[in-house]
């Protein structure tokens, strides 16, 4: 099966709009998002994912087909995360794959992918009540970190409420095939 993982250049920033859009409404049993006047979900950082200079926003493609997205943040400084203890951490901000292409392994391949390719530490959060996203999380993480070499935590503050997993992906992470 042919898996590719590519940057969305700004010109195909529409492609991604849309996607956002089916995410939204996936995920919104568990995040609460609604639906504006206009009949859309807004996403308050999609802009930044082409003018900040971290943010890296990720197209997945399946036998050329689209079959979801991924938002990366590359670099974030500890201060603004509080939890891992290296002095600059990565973070999954969204993860989605279109049903139609979910339990075959895509999702877990991608991951792994973006873990090795942007190698470092890494925070990946879920929201508190999303537990196939968490489950999904544990499974991927767990399986491929030697001795379960990872943290997970659960947060609940002003900036976070919900799971999330620490880990260090140079250190020992498994790319599967599929």
């Amino acid at each position: 099966m042919n898996i590719e993982v590519d940057l969305v250049p700004y010109e195909d920033k529409t492609v991604l709009y849309h996607l956002v859009q089916l995410y939204r409404y996936d995920s919104s049993e568990f995040d609460g998002h609604v639906l504006n006047n206009h009949g859309l979900y807004l996403y308050k950082y999609f802009d930044h994912q082409w003018t900040a200079e971290y943010r890296r926003p990720l197209l997945i493609k399946v036998e050329g087909e689209i079959a979801g997205f991924v938002l990366v943040s590359l670099d974030v400084p500890k201060e603004y995360l509080k939890l891992s203890t290296a002095e600059k951490t990565n973070v999954i901000s969204e993860f989605f794959i279109m049903r139609k292409f979910r339990r075959r392994g895509i999702g877990r391949y991608v991951a792994q992918m973006i873990f090795e390719r942007f190698s470092g530490t890494w925070e990946v959060r879920q929201t508190a009540g999303n537990q196939p996203a968490y489950m999904f999380w544990k499974r991927v993480i767990s399986e491929h970190k030697p001795n379960n070499s990872y943290q997970e935590m659960f947060l609940n503050n002003e900036s976070w409420n919900g799971p999330v997993f620490v880990f260090d992906s140079n250190k020992g992470f498994v790319h599967d095939t599929i």
